[in-house]
């Protein structure tokens, strides 16, 4: 039987956790309170408590998260967000939501994330705020950012949509800003049965605004002191993640082990520098949401193929860039104007890390990527004759 390894398998994550779950929403289903409510609640006080943070307020998913974080620091139309053009969409998405124009700076190309030394230069009078990603589960150069963002007054919203569990510096992703988005999309390494997200704070002012903006902007009820969105928490989720919360540095472990497993595989087969692997700084914990790597440009489209032909599950995050994205050609920007994150839409592909992969899935991964190396050094050696 050919061996198949996709690149994330949820079925064997809820295998080993089927019958709690199942209890959770039996729980609900029971209380029938399915909208906010005591789940909800419970759910917030946990993650505030994992992230270190004084606050949490649930919401319906890591875009709205977004979103509402930048409702509550008052971002108006005309106002400037600084961010990385590397990243899903929602990231800028939300900013021109609200009539704001991001401000894309360009990429670290190491760790993928927004250029901390690059910011200052792009700030105007007309800047608010600061959004970071912590993308793929490592942290961004908070220091420096922070730094900056202390200098000119200006919010810090931390994009930490993947990176549940991440750290700087001994301090976890969802503390490291003024605000912090998470999302539970089903596919994160905490992940519930549809949409959700969470917003994190330690400023009392700042989550009070957040619990009425995501109910239309009412408090009390049908009384209306803001306009808000219908951003709410479904009780459903709050309980399947409750329930995987638990496991949740098990599994992170799990990731982190695999990783390291590559490195040494990718090692042994001698495919570095071909192949060029993310970096784990001793000043964070990486907690690989995906598991990025680097090849030639000139092959990348041609290894998902071959990897797909034996089994092997891989995406591209992201294959266009935010500032080249069609929507946003408004705002001017051209091909070669942000390189690093230009050159990593065009080199990166994931790889399956999840962790309940076998050591044999993790071999076949790897064989098979050495069989595309062979090949390719084969046919240039053959073509140089």
């Amino acid at each position: 039987m050919n061996t198949v390894v996709p690149l994330l398998d949820l079925r064997a994550q809820f295998a080993t956790i089927r019958e709690p779950i199942y209890q959770a929403i039996a729980r609900v289903v029971d209380s029938q309170q399915f909208i906010l409510g005591p789940e909800v609640e419970a759910l917030e006080r946990e993650v505030a408590e994992y992230c270190g943070a004084k606050y949490a307020v649930g919401c319906s998913s890591g875009t709205d998260a977004l979103l509402l974080a930048l409702m509550a620091v008052g971002l108006q139309a005309g106002d400037e967000v600084i961010t990385t053009p590397y990243s899903f969409f929602a990231t800028a998405g939300v900013i021109s939501r609200l009539g704001a124009r991001p401000i894309f700076v360009d990429i670290d190309p190491e760790s993928f994330n927004l250029d901390a030394a690059a910011i200052s230069a792009k700030i105007t009078p007309r800047t608010k705020a600061i959004i970071p990603v912590h993308l793929y589960g490592r942290t961004a150069e908070m220091e420096l950012i922070s730094a900056v963002a202390a200098r000119h007054g200006l919010a810090i919203i931390e994009d930490a949509c993947q990176a549940i569990g991440a750290e700087y510096r001994g301090r976890r992703a969802g503390v490291l800003g003024h605000l912090a988005a998470f999302s539970f999309f089903p596919t994160k390494n905490l992940g519930g049965f549809g949409d959700g997200g969470m917003i994190t704070t330690h400023d009392a002012s700042l989550a009070g605004k957040l619990r009425i903006l995501r109910v239309h902007g009412m408090e009390p009820k049908y009384y209306h002191r803001c306009v808000g969105i219908m951003g709410r928490l479904d009780a459903l989720q709050a309980a399947v993640l409750r329930v995987k919360l638990r496991y949740l540095d098990i599994w992170t472990a799990g990731r982190q082990a695999n990783a390291r497993c590559y490195a040494t595989l990718f090692s042994s087969r001698r495919l570095i520098p071909w192949i060029t692997l993310p970096q784990e700084p001793t000043a964070v914990r990486h907690v690989f949401n995906q598991y990025v790597v680097r090849v030639p440009a000139a092959h990348r489209d041609g290894l998902r193929r071959f990897l797909s032909e034996q089994g092997v599950g891989t995406e591209v995050y992201y294959p266009v860039p935010l500032h080249l994205q069609e929507c946003f050609a408004g705002l001017g920007y051209q091909a070669g104007d942000l390189p690093h994150a230009e050159r990593a839409a065009a080199e990166t592909i994931a790889l399956p890390v999840y962790p309940e992969m076998t050591s044999a899935q993790q071999m076949h991964v790897v064989d098979a990527i050495a069989r595309y190396v062979a090949a390719v050094t084969d046919r240039v050696g053959r073509s140089a004759a």
